[in-house]
C-alpha cells in the first residue's frame, strides 16, 4: 500500500510539473514574437504590448479566486479546468487573425495559467507528508526556474527556423497530454459545500485593485503624469486594495484569508521571498539587457548564455529540498543566499570586454545559490500553515509574488533609466572641445571617415555621433552594474531576515 502511495505521489507531481512548466515557459516565449506579430497584424508597438499586458493583468486578477475554487470544486477539477483553459487559449492564440483576437485569446490562456501555479502548489501540499514536502517542492520548482531560461533559446530557434505560431501551438499537445494524465492519475481532495456566502466584494475590489495597480506599475518608467488617466487609475487601484484588505479581515469567508499573515514564519517567508525577487531581477531582467544592448547578442545567444544558471538551479533545487526535509531551512538557505550575494557582486563589475565564459561561470554558481535558497524560504512558510488553509495561503503567496514581481521590474527599470541618464550627463561634461584628448580623437575619426569618401562636415558629424554612442553605451553599462549591485544588497537584507525565522527545523509546525 505504501509503495502504491509513493508511486501516486510522484506521478501526481509529474502531472503538476507539466502545467507549471507550460505556464512559465509561455510567459518568456511571447516577448520574442512581438516584432513579428506587429508586422503580421499591422499594428503599432503600443497596440502589440497589450498582448503581454492583458496576459499579466488577467493572471494577477484570477489568482485570488483559487482558494475559494479549490475548496468548492476540489483541486483535481480546478487543475484540469486550468490546464484545459490554458491549452484552449494557446490553440486559439495560434489561430489569431488580428491583434484584438490575440489579446482576447491570451486572456483565456492567462486565466488557466494564473490558476495553475497556486493550484499546483496546493496539490503538492495535499499529497506529500511534511517530511517529504521540501524534496517535492524542490522538484516542482525546477519547472519554474528552468522555463524562463529555456524560453529565449527555444523561442529564438522557432522564430529563426519555423513558424512563429508554433510558440503557441507547442503548448497544445503537451496540454492534452497533461489533461489526460490529470484525469487518470490525480485524486480528488476534500471539498466544502457552498453555503451562498461568496465574497463578491472581495472579488470586485481585488480585480479592480490588482488590474489598475499592476497596469500603472507596469508602465511606471515611461508614464507621462500629465495624462490624467494614470493618476486616476492608480488612485482607484490603491483605494480598491484598501477596501479589499478591510473586507477580507471582516468577511466570515474571505476570498483571500489575510489572517494567515498572523502566522509569524509564513509572514516572514513572504517578506523574504519578495526581497529575494529583487535578486532574481539581476539574472532574469538586467543580465539579458546587458547581453543584448551592450554585447550585441541575439535573444537566442542570450538564452544560451543564461542557460547554465537554469541548469544549476534545476540540479540544486531538489538537493536543497532533501536537505531542508532533514535539517531545516536556515542550514541550506543562508549558504545559498551567500552564494547569491557573491554572484551578484561579481556581475556588478561587467565591462564591454567581459568574456562570455566568465558570465556563464558566474551565472552557473549564482544559479546554485538560487536553487539552494528559493524553495526552503517558501516551504518553511507554507509548512507553518495548517493543512485546511493551504489553498488560501497558496493563493495569497502567488498574489503577493505577482504584485511584487511587477513592482521589482519597475524599481529595477526606473533605477537603470535614472542612473543611465545621470551617468551620460556626467560623462558628457568631460567630453568637450577644450579637452585635447577629445579633439585628438575626433580628428583621428574624421580622418578615417574622410578616407572612406565622406565630406569634411559629414565626417565631423559621424565622429561626434560615434563618440555620443560610446558614451551612451558606457552610461548604460555603468547603470547595469549599479543596479546589479543593488540586487546584491537586497539579498543581504534577506539573509538578516532568515536569521529571524523561528522554526529551527522542519518538524516544528505552527497551529492557528
Amino acid at each position: 500500500m505504501k509503495e502504491h502511495d509513493d508511486v501516486y505521489k510522484w506521478l501526481s507531481l509529474f502531472v503538476v510539473l507539466i502545467g507549471t512548466f507550460m505556464s512559465v515557459l509561455s510567459s518568456s516565449l511571447i516577448n520574442l514574437a512581438l516584432p513579428k506579430m506587429m508586422s503580421v497584424f499591422g499594428v503599432t508597438l503600443s497596440d502589440i504590448t497589450w498582448v503581454v499586458t492583458a496576459y499579466t493583468l488577467s493572471m494577477g486578477a484570477v489568482v485570488p479566486l483559487t482558494g475559494f475554487l479549490s475548496d468548492t470544486i476540489g483541486l483535481k477539477k480546478l487543475y484540469i479546468l486550468a490546464l484545459t483553459l490554458f491549452t484552449l487559449g494557446s490553440a486559439l492564440s495560434g489561430m489569431a487573425w488580428s491583434n484584438s483576437a490575440m489579446i482576447m485569446f491570451r486572456v483565456v490562456q492567462a486565466i488557466g495559467g494564473g490558476l495553475m501555479s497556486p493550484v499546483g502548489m496546493s496539490i503538492v501540499y495535499a499529497i506529500f507528508p511534511l517530511e517529504e514536502r521540501g524534496k517535492a517542492l524542490g522538484i516542482w520548482g525546477v519547472a519554474a526556474m528552468a522555463a524562463p531560461a529555456l524560453g529565449p533559446t527555444l523561442g529564438g530557434y522557432i522564430l529563426s527556423n519555423l513558424d512563429w505560431r508554433l510558440l503557441f501551438y507547442i503548448n497544445v499537445p503537451i496540454g492534452i497530454f497533461g489533461i489526460f494524465f490529470a484525469v487518470m492519475l490525480l485524486k480528488e481532495t476534500n471539498k466544502k459545500p457552498y453555503e451562498g456566502n461568496f465574497d463578491i466584494l472581495g472579488l470586485l475590489t481585488s480585480v479592480v485593485g490588482i488590474v489598475c495597480t499592476l497596469y500603472v506599475i507596469g508602465k511606471w518608467s515611461s508614464i507621462n503624469w500629465k495624462e490624467i488617466h494614470y493618476p486616476i487609475l492608480l488612485t482607484v487601484g490603491i483605494f480598491s486594495l484598501i477596501l479589499f484588505v478591510i473586507n477580507e479581515l471582516t468577511h466570515p469567508n474571505p476570498l483571500l484569508d489575510l489572517r494567515v499573515l498572523k502566522i509569524y514564519d509564513y509572514s516572514l517567508s513572504q517578506i523574504i521571498s519578495c526581497v529575494t525577487v529583487m535578486a532574481l531581477m539581476g539574472g532574469s531582467y538586467i543580465l539579458p539587457l546587458y547581453l543584448q544592448n551592450v554585447k550585441g547578442y541575439t535573444a537566442m545567444q542570450s538564452g544560451i548564455t543564461m542557460l547554465p544558471s537554469a541548469i544549476a538551479a534545476a540540479i540544486t533545487m531538489p538537493i536543497s529540498g532533501a536537505i531542508f526535509d532533514r535539517l531545516g531551512a536556515k542550514i541550506v538557505t543562508i549558504p545559498g543566499l551567500l552564494i547569491l550575494v557573491w554572484g551578484s557582486y561579481e556581475l556588478s563589475f561587467l565591462s564591454m570586454d567581459t568574456s562570455r565564459a566568465m558570465i556563464m561561470i558566474v551565472s552557473f554558481i549564482r544559479g546554485i545559490g538560487l536553487g539552494l535558497a528559493m524553495m526552503p524560504i517558501s516551504a518553511v512558510g507554507m509548512n507553518a500553515v495548517p493543512l485546511h488553509l493551504t489553498g488560501k495561503a497558496s493563493a495569497l503567496t502567488n498574489t503577493l509574488r505577482n504584485i511584487f514581481s511587477s513592482i521589482s521590474v519597475t524599481i529595477v527599470a526606473t533605477m537603470m533609466t535614472t542612473k543611465m541618464s545621470d551617468n551620460f550627463s556626467r560623462l558628457a561634461e568631460e567630453v568637450t572641445l577644450s579637452n585635447q584628448a577629445v579633439t585628438g580623437t575626433i580628428k583621428q575619426m574624421q580622418g578615417i571617415y574622410t578616407a572612406s569618401g565622406m565630406t569634411s562636415s559629414e565626417a565631423q558629424a559621424s565622429a561626434l555621433s560615434a563618440i555620443a554612442g560610446i558614451l551612451q553605451k558606457q552610461a548604460y553599462l555603468d547603470a547595469v552594474n549599479y543596479t546589479i549591485a543593488f540586487t546584491a544588497v537586497a539579498v543581504l537584507v534577506a539573509i538578516v531576515l532568515v536569521f529571524m525565522m523561528k522554526a529551527p527545523n522542519q518538524k516544528e509546525i505552527y497551529k492557528c
